[in-house]
C-alpha cells in the first residue's frame, strides 16, 4: 500500500485541530484570554503596561518577553500562548517557507481581544496547513534551511512534525487554563498529612 506522507503529516494536526483543539477554544472570553492564574505571568498587555524585560509589538498591545528566557520561565496567559502560536509557531514559518507576509515579535499587532486572537490563529493555521499540503514528497524531503535554527539541516518533514507537536502542546495548555479559569482557579483540598 502506498502511503501519502504529505497527507498523513497534515492530517495528524488537522484532525486534532478540527475535532479537539479549535472546538475547545470556541467561546473564549476576554476575561479568560487575559486571566493571570499566578502572579508575574507573561501576557499580552496594552502598550506601556508591561513589567517584563522586553515588551514587543507594533500596535496598541505588546507581548511580554525576556532574552535570555528566565529559568524557570514565567507562567503565561492564554493571550500569550495564542500569540506565540500565531507568530512564533506558525506566522514566522509561513513567511519563511510559503511566501506569507513577514512577521516578527517586534512589529506584530498583538490581539487585544480573544475574538481577534482566534481570528489571527485561524488565519495563521489556514496558511500553514495550505503550505504544508503543497509541499508534496519533494518538498517534505528538502532541507528546512537557515530560517530554522534548530531544524536548518533537517528535512521539512521534521519541521512539520515539530510544528504539529508545538500546536498540540500549546493547544492543550490553553484548554487547561480554560478549565482552571472555569473552576475559579481554586486549589483543591490538601491530602491528609501522615503522622511521624
Amino acid at each position: 500500500m502506498a502511503i501519502d506522507w504529505n497527507n498523513e503529516l497534515v492530517e495528524q494536526l488537522d484532525r486534532h485541530w478540527r475535532d479537539q483543539m479549535r472546538p475547545r477554544m470556541t467561546g473564549l472570553t476576554d476575561e479568560e484570554y487575559f486571566w493571570e492564574p499566578v502572579p508575574d505571568c507573561w501576557s499580552v498587555r496594552p502598550r506601556g503596561r508591561s513589567a517584563a524585560p522586553i515588551a514587543a509589538g507594533g500596535g496598541a498591545f505588546t507581548i511580554d518577553y525576556a532574552f535570555p528566557e528566565p529559568d524557570p520561565p514565567p507562567v503565561t496567559t492564554i493571550a500569550w500562548r495564542l500569540g506565540h502560536m500565531v507568530v512564533g509557531v506558525l506566522g514566522m514559518r509561513v513567511a519563511a517557507h510559503f511566501g506569507g507576509p513577514a512577521v516578527d515579535h517586534t512589529t506584530f499587532s498583538w490581539a487585544g481581544t480573544a475574538d481577534e486572537a482566534l481570528a489571527q490563529l485561524d488565519e495563521a493555521y489556514a496558511a500553514w496547513t495550505a503550505g504544508v499540503r503543497r509541499l508534496g514528497g519533494e518538498g517534505l524531503a528538502r532541507r528546512s534551511g537557515p530560517a530554522e535554527h534548530a531544524f536548518a539541516e533537517y528535512p521539512m518533514a521534521s519541521l512539520v512534525l515539530h510544528i504539529n507537536r508545538e500546536m498540540i502542546h500549546h493547544g492543550a495548555e490553553v484548554a487547561l487554563l480554560r478549565d482552571l479559569h472555569r473552576a475559579g482557579g481554586r486549589a483543591g483540598p490538601r491530602p491528609a498529612q501522615g503522622r511521624a
